[in-house]
């Protein structure tokens, strides 16, 4: 709860307390601390903790001495000692060592692992031979300051990068060497022009990213930096000094201060621009501006979103206006056209900002699903009624199933009755066997096992490229079996025809789950909906903000509840199975009362503490997959539509029914009645 993500569990403490109580050397007193009986140490695996420690703390004496025991005894986790040992002396290596690991650790993880950290080195080292060489055998290729190196080597050998070059570029999200190197040759050589470096520096600024709008700027001249700077620390007091009828350069800062301002305060922005800037900047910048005030405004929920938008597609010069603007300015001006004329919605805005996505964005159930909602809403008026209708269908029909919020949604829309998966075939003893000897789904076994948790999943996940459906059903069954949930789930969810709907929505702790979800008065499925979107069921998981256990408890919200529901409780307990059910619940069960029984809102609540949900249904009363699809934060609202879908599941699955989304979504959302009490319970929830 309260916007967490991520989690890590840790056995780190307990597994290093009892090496140090002498019982390291043997296995039998390791397996008890760990969660499978495949996982138990090896005689060794205190040198791998060891290692890790040294690596945390930059020991690279501790480390050096861990790498020569772990290799000496053979253990199975001695890839990741040696990883880790090169890595603390990379900017030291020479190549024929890192090939000399390569040849080492041949397909495994940390071969490729190692290649990524090994070409950003070579990157910042301007070795490009050696990067050349090298980069063909990067499998994952899933780093953009790596990408940014190679398209640079290419444009180096004479190839023609210009696309793909000015597609990353954009993308770039830090204000990494590759990236801004790239660049400066690409502008040095003319392939960039000063039309790309203010685009950069308006999708930087429209993200908030002001480190890399600085970095753009730098690309116009270092007499360029000062000004973004000062736009950015003060966008106000830069607009009071400046003028952009001197240059377009100077129009462009204007811009940029304008979109700094309506990230602060989009009712100030608008006023500036309706006042003096509108008419000050060229066209296409004035439409910038305003669709960054549009967005901020529909950010924010506010009722003119969707007029901004408006007058931002007029600037344009086009109905749809917006071909230009970043897709999260086209997100949000489809959500607030759901928004729009008291809840109504602005149907015509709803499509034309679909349609101006492109074409993967328009492939997101999401967009798809509320795509047709708009031509159903349109057809009545249009002389081809038959046909959109008709197309509504065709769309609704592409995502409709059981698994997703938005599929549910579009099959229950179409009167389809939700029907679950057949299960697959049952697996053979030959691929549960191959699953159980794949050395890379057994050192990221052994590596949870040892509390390492990020390593592990890093293994697994690696592991799993290139299988097959059926050898991922034996790689989800192998961590299910182990009690792995995450990797249970996360795994089974990648087969696409060979669905096992127990797998992926597995009910561990089942009596104990049902009894305390019932003790709060509350329905068991909807419980374990929000627990697998939480916690993926790992007992003792902590988030990075300090959530803990099954239900994703703050310290502060469990002391909080434990008083409300009269449980006798100490912050040491909070990982105890039993009280974490006890409070998580019991704190749900309040949200859930605060805000009359709406399970989108006290999911939203969960995450997001109960504030923000009170504010959220202020405005016009909405249906509720409009208000959820408004929820300002990605986390909070991708939250909120996956406890439902998976909670309409688990109902199918506890009462052997079809599953059902719509009546989880309940009656339409807006303000309290003005004569409805403020539950007590609510009053002083954290």
């Amino acid at each position: 709860m309260s916007l967490k993500t991520g989690s890590s569990v840790s056995v780190y403490g307990r597994l290093r307390a009892r090496l140090a109580a002498g019982v390291a050397g043997t296995a039998w007193a390791l397996c008890g601390l760990l969660a499978a009986p495949a996982a138990c140490a090896q005689t060794g695996d205190e040198t791998i903790l060891e290692a890790n420690d040294a690596f945390r703390k930059k020991d690279k004496d501790r480390l050096a001495a861990a790498r020569a025991a772990a290799m000496a005894g053979r253990h199975p986790l001695a890839t990741w000692v040696e990883y880790w040992d090169l890595t603390q002396r990379l900017a030291d290596a020479a190549q024929p060592e890192i090939d000399a690991f390569y040849a080492r650790w041949k397909d495994t993880y940390v071969e490729d692992r190692l290649r990524n950290d090994w070409l950003l080195e070579l990157g910042r080292r301007r070795d490009w031979a050696n990067f050349a060489v090298d980069f063909p055998r990067f499998r994952m290729n899933d780093d953009r300051e790596v990408t940014c190196y190679a398209l640079l080597t290419e444009h180096l050998a004479g190839k023609g990068v210009a696309a793909p070059a000015r597609a990353a570029w954009f993308a770039q999200t830090f204000d990494d060497d590759g990236c801004a190197l790239l660049a400066r040759t690409l502008v040095d050589a003319k392939v960039f022009g000063s039309a790309d470096i203010w685009r950069k520096a308006r999708l930087a600024i429209d993200a908030k990213r002001a480190p890399v709008a600085r970095q753009a700027a730098a690309l116009i001249g270092e007499s360029t930096v000062a000004p973004v700077q000062a736009l950015v620390d003060n966008p106000a007091r830069f607009l009071a000094r400046h003028s952009a009828r001197d240059s377009r350069a100077h129009a462009e800062l204007a811009a940029l201060a304008l979109m700094r301002m309506a990230g602060n305060d989009p009712g100030v922005a608008a006023v500036a621009l309706t006042d003096r800037w509108e008419r000050a900047l060229p066209r296409d910048l004035a439409s910038w501006a305003w669709a960054s005030v549009a967005k901020q405004s529909a950010m924010r929920l506010l009722p003119e979103a969707p007029d901004h938008y408006r007058r931002a597609a007029m600037l344009a010069g086009r109905s749809s206006g917006d071909v230009e603007w970043p897709e999260s300015t086209l997100d949000w001006k489809v959500r607030a056209a759901l928004r729009a004329d008291n809840g109504r919605g602005q149907w015509q805005q709803v499509v034309q900002g679909i349609n101006a996505m492109d074409a993967a964005a328009q492939r997101d159930p999401a967009w798809v699903y509320w795509k047709a909602r708009g031509l159903q809403a349109l057809a009545d008026d249009s002389q081809d009624a038959d046909g959109m209708r008709a197309q509504a269908r065709e769309l609704l029909a592409s995502i409709a199933g059981p698994l997703d919020f938005y599929g549910a949604l579009a099959a229950e829309s179409l009167g389809r009755p939700l029907t679950l998966p057949p299960r697959p075939q049952p697996l053979t003893p030959e691929e549960r066997r191959a699953a159980a000897e794949h050395p890379g789904l057994t050192r990221a076994l052994q590596l949870i096992g040892l509390g390492l948790r990020s390593e592990g999943v890093r293994e697994w996940n690696y592991s799993l490229r290139g299988l097959g459906e059926r050898e991922l059903l034996a790689a989800a069954q192998l961590a299910c079996d182990r009690e792995v949930w995450d990797r249970c789930i996360n795994t089974s969810e990648r087969t696409r025809h060979e669905i096992d709907i127990e797998q992926r929505f597995p009910m561990p702790f089942r009596t104990d789950l049902i009894t305390r979800a019932r003790e709060a008065g509350l329905d068991p499925a909807y419980v374990y909906g929000l627990i697998r979107q939480e916690s993926r069921f790992i007992t003792d998981a902590r988030s990075h903000v300090g959530a803990s256990g099954l239900m994703q408890v703050m310290p502060a919200t469990a002391r909080w509840t434990a008083r409300k529901i009269g449980l006798d409780y100490t912050p040491g307990r909070i990982n105890d199975r039993d009280t974490n059910l006890r409070i998580g619940t019991g704190y749900l069960k309040i949200v859930l009362d605060t805000f009359e029984g709406s399970q989108p809102m006290a999911a939203a609540a969960y995450n997001a503490g109960p504030n923000r949900p009170r504010r959220w249904r202020e405005g016009p009363w909405l249906e509720p997959a409009a208000w959820a699809e408004n929820i300002p934060f990605t986390e909070t609202r991708d939250y909120v539509k996956k406890v439902l879908a998976n909670a309409s599941i688990y109902a199918a699955l506890l009462n052997d029914e079809p599953p059902a989304l719509v009546p989880r979504l309940g009656r339409m959302i807006g303000p309290r009645a003005a004569d409805a009490p403020e539950p007590e319970s609510a009053k002083d929830v954290p």
